[in-house]
């Protein structure tokens, strides 16, 4: 028996040059992910260019902002919660590792990542 549980979707095992290593996968730039899928993003902390996440309906995405923290805008942060959705903004190794956490534990999550 496995010891460690996994929930499905996609699984964020490293970084890769200018990108990260996903379901074995090496990708270039930054990444969106929900519990079913995942797909190469521009790094655009917009509302539409996080529609794709939102439109799933997580309890929160995380943001993962590269290799240091940068605060979202309040606008963006403001839209997100006017839909029910929380943001949590960290540095993307932290936010790769909450993902891995939050999901095992089954949380209905989305992240954006953006390469170190």
């Amino acid at each position: 028996m496995d010891p460690s549980p996994r929930a499905s979707g996609p699984v964020i095992t490293g970084f890769a040059g200018a990108g990260f290593k996903i379901d074995g996968e090496a990708s270039q730039g930054g990444a969106l992910l929900t519990p079913e899928w995942w797909r190469p993003w521009d790094g655009s902390l917009t509302l539409e260019a996080l529609e794709p996440l939102a439109a799933v309906g997580p309890e929160f995405i995380l943001i993962g902002t590269g290799a240091s923290l940068v605060r979202p805008s309040r606008e963006l942060v403001m839209a997100l919660d006017a839909r029910g959705i929380g943001v949590e903004a960290m540095d993307s190794r932290a936010a790769a590792r909450a993902w891995g956490v939050l999901r095992a534990e089954d949380r209905w999550i989305a992240a954006a990542l953006m390469p170190l």
